[in-house]
């Protein structure tokens, strides 16, 4: 759906793109959490190695998934104007009465089991088709999906949408990247895709979660909206939290009330680490 976004943003500007599918490792490996085969990262390697090699010219990314730490001669050419960053609770029975909810992130574990005490949080993964499949079986009594994935392949769900000031998403969810190899021609063409200001707030996003570190191991939250930021690392159950709250003008300010945020939660993140059995 999102390659397919994009590539029509090109047809609209005269140039035509070929689509190609590429499997990750994310993909086809949904029995265990996602922390456990690598993180957000197995879902961009495959295609980082295809631009390298010149199979394709182009790669089409949630930026969310994109990590931190990038391969040299790849760009993040253009990065398309921002779809809904909130998260959204699909559920049929009212929502007092959900106990069971399925999710792998550990940022929506926590937050699930701060803002609704009572409730089980267990392992959900898959694409969206297997999730709402497994939810009407009724192995959840609820699921978290992002609304902007809902949104992008037109599915009306019942459900309750999450304020993302108050559940905080992940840094650049709701946000559409595109990769190229770092070359004028291919990065000019894509470029005209570029919307300045949401590439302003996903850097400022992304600048503070590079300060924190972390990755999806850690329960974190960052999000920034018309220069406004707002951040969290909680623990693994959600009982406790470090934020911040700050109006950002620039990638210094980011940075530095990223080192603030990390200062603040550096226990947080070394406890998650530790109960997760990772390196540190």
């Amino acid at each position: 759906m999102q390659a397919e976004r994009v590539a029509a943003l090109l047809g609209e500007r005269g140039y035509q793109a070929e689509l190609s599918i590429i499997t990750t490792q994310g993909d086809t490996v949904n029995g265990i959490p996602l922390h456990e085969i690598g993180g957000q990262g197995v879902f961009v390697r495959a295609l980082d190695d295809a631009i390298l090699a010149g199979d394709i010219d182009a790669a089409v990314h949630s930026m969310k998934d994109i990590p931190a730490k990038r391969p040299a001669g790849l760009s993040t050419c253009a990065i398309i104007k921002r779809d809904s960053p909130a998260d959204f609770l699909v559920h049929t029975v009212p929502q007092e009465n959900v106990r069971t909810i399925g999710t792998s992130s550990t940022r929506r574990r926590a937050q699930l089991l701060r803002h609704m005490p009572g409730v089980d949080v267990h392992p959900l993964r898959g694409n969206v088709d297997t999730r709402l499949r497994k939810l009407s079986e009724g192995q959840y009594d609820a699921i978290v999906l992002a609304e902007a994935g809902l949104e992008r392949m037109e599915l009306s769900v019942p459900g309750t949408r999450l304020s993302p000031e108050e559940y905080i998403p992940s840094p650049n969810q709701g946000t559409i990247a595109v990769v190229c190899k770092d070359e004028p021609a291919v990065r000019g063409i894509l470029s005209l895709l570029d919307h300045p200001e949401t590439r302003f707030e996903v850097e400022v996003e992304r600048a503070v979660m590079e300060e924190v570190g972390g990755g999806c191991f850690t329960p974190q939250g960052i999000y920034c909206r018309s220069g406004h930021l707002i951040g969290e690392i909680l623990s693994l159950d959600g009982s406790r939290q470090a934020g911040i709250e700050e109006d950002v003008m620039s990638m210094e300010d980011a940075r530095r009330y990223g080192k603030i945020l990390r200062n603040q939660g550096k226990d947080l993140i070394r406890e998650a680490y530790q109960k997760l059995g990772l390196e540190r």
